[in-house]
């Protein structure tokens, strides 16, 4: 094994483990020269029977990642033999493993696993449009890396091969037992693009119901069996994914694709549900007339004491000593009347005040919407006040606690759906939050961004980002009515990152660097009239570490001569 501390190849510095498989061992290294973190795979070649099995993997991943080019797959840069093993250096992947998310939280909310479904989906279709096409054969929850962006990135390329037309089955057996499709025991016929939907559709399972497909009872029955709240629309697509035969599975990811962006309309359970509404309401209505006065006043009692013990659970909670009894008074209160948005704002407000959004508290609320969804948007005024405050927890406080510090890693696509829900809702009778309706149609249109910076280039060439688009929202963000002097802080955050990350882009696209240099020297002249305290204290430390470096950047791409902090860019 590679000792901490020591020098591969005379530039990469090994700083500590950080993974180990059943052929390989993973550090984080650091090229101190350039800066710059990257993962070393070590595959050692004393001791393995199977050597020559191991030896023709890395082979194949190390070929074919120099091939390719793509935002969900990671990028090789060297392969060194030194004697006693290989040593593969590669991009460093932020995150973790999604086996990891099943271990901490169990079964994953749907939502997430569509979406990350639909990123898979996306690299497998690169991978099978390649010529000749690349299989991967080895899809499975710990080869996809959760980033904390909340995109995924393929790893582990060992398994993967060319497709060969006139092969009539694969020599070799690989893949994972559990998630490998029949066709890749020898003799079932070769892989093919339809081997990698199995294969996803056996992650999708696993990630939706938390029931592994390699451990007992070794198969994978409809998921509804183990959660009758899941999309009978995704049951129907992973049914489909997972059929033995390849003619019966999706025939290629642009089938699997489309039927991911349209599972909710398979949902014959939602459609069902639907009619049910309906037949009641219309019962209701005659049973109403016909009972008269009497049925009104029933009603109207009824709903006074529903909604007295409603508030009543709501006090209860927050009278309660623990998280676990807090949750428990929230979920009656739910139960009782899923129309009211109280409880999932005072949840979700009860999570957020140690300013830390976690992932298994973002876990529990979700499932506590996604059970109650349909009732929940009937009042569309409150159901968007809470969507807004969703959005921003995962834009701003989603992230751990380490040793008692906060650690923020945000997940801008889940915040940017939420935000695009509060778009949807229409204001009505002047009591929807207007600073809330407009900064969320601004926060969407910048996630929509971040979604595609760095993202797969068109052909021409370029990007499908407008950095002019982007530096002005963000000015839009700025100059919006801020509801709080903390956001302002994260705003400021946000314009000294991208500014950071993005100052050639902005000029390229035509922004003036008194533009750039302006805003730098707004926000350090702001920075020192704000007051440091417990709760912001990390984040203005952040900003003023960073505003140098946000300096740095703009100077390199404008070529200006200013000194870096002093607000003087020319």
């Amino acid at each position: 094994m590679l000792e901490i501390g020591s020098l591969v190849d005379g530039k990469y510095k090994i700083l500590n483990k950080i993974g180990q498989g059943g052929m390989s061992v993973v550090y984080l290294a650091m090229n101190e020269k350039a800066n710059k973190q990257w993962a070393i795979k070590e595959v050692r070649k004393d001791g393995r029977q199977n050597y020559e099995v191991v030896r023709q993997g890395l082979i194949a991943e190390t070929d074919i990642l120099k091939r390719l080019n793509h935002p969900n797959l990671p990028s090789i840069v060297d392969v060194i033999d030194d004697g006693e093993s290989f040593l593969i250096v590669m991009d460093y992947i932020e995150g973790k493993p999604l086996s990891n998310a099943l271990k901490e939280l169990g079964a994953q909310p749907q939502e997430f696993v569509v979406e990350w479904a639909k990123q898979l989906c996306d690299v497998l279709g690169y991978l099978h449009s390649r010529i000749p096409p690349i299989i991967y054969r080895d899809m499975k929850p710990s080869n996809v890396m959760l980033k904390p962006d909340g995109n995924v990135t393929l790893i582990d390329f060992g398994t993967a091969r060319e497709f060969k037309s006139d092969r009539v089955e694969d020599t070799t057996c690989l893949g994972t037992q559990g998630y490998a499709a029949p066709e890749q025991f020898g003799g079932r016929g070769q892989t093919d693009a339809r081997t990698d939907i199995y294969c996803l559709g056996a992650t999708m399972y696993h990630l939706v119901t938390g029931h592994n497909p390699a451990k007992p009872p070794y198969e994978m029955y409809p998921i509804r069996q183990w959660n009758p709240n899941l999309s009978s629309g995704l049951e129907q697509i992973i049914l489909k994914c997972t059929r033995k035969n390849p003619e019966d599975r999706y025939q290629n990811c642009a089938e699997l694709m489309y039927a991911l962006d349209h599972y909710n309309e398979l949902d014959y359970e939602y459609k069902k549900k639907q009619r049910v509404k309906f037949g009641v309401f219309v019962a209701s209505a005659l049973l109403t007339i016909g009972l008269g006065g009497t049925s009104f006043y029933a009603h109207a009692k009824e709903n006074s004491i529903r909604s007295t013990t409603y508030d009543s659970y709501l006090l209860k909670a927050e009278q309660s000593v623990d998280n676990s009894t807090y949750e428990d008074y929230i979920k009656k209160a739910v139960q009782l009347d899923p129309s009211r948005a109280d409880g999932f704002t005072n949840l979700l407000e009860h999570y957020t005040e140690d300013g830390v959004f976690e992932e298994a508290e973002a876990s529990t609320i979700t499932k506590l919407v996604n059970e109650n969804d349909n009732q929940m948007k009937a009042d569309q005024v409150n159901f968007a006040n809470f969507a807004y405050k969703m959005g921003a927890a995962y834009w701003y406080n989603y992230g751990k606690i380490n040793d008692g510090v906060a650690e923020y890693s945000g997940m801008i696509p889940q915040a940017t759906s939420w935000f695009n829900q509060v778009e949807l809702v229409k204001e009505e009778n002047g009591k929807t939050n207007k600073a809330e309706y407009n900064n969320a149609q601004i926060y969407a249109k910048i996630g929509t961004y971040y979604a595609k910076l760095g993202a797969k280039k068109n052909e021409m060439g370029d990007t499908e980002v407008s950095y002019s688009d982007f530096w002005y929202d963000l000015i839009d963000l700025k100059n919006s009515e801020i509801l709080n002097p903390k956001t302002q802080l994260y705003v400021y955050e946000d314009f000294i990152t991208n500014i950071y990350k993005y100052s050639a882009d902005f000029k390229t696209s035509g922004i003036e660097g008194s533009e750039i240099s302006g805003m730098l020297t707004e926000i350090e002249e702001k920075m020192k009239s704000v007051t440091k305290d417990a709760s912001n204290e990390k984040l203005v430390d952040y900003i003023n570490r960073n505003l140098s470096n946000a300096w740095t950047a703009y100077n390199a791409a404008y070529g200006s001569t200013s000194t870096v902090g002093t607000g003087k860019g020319q």
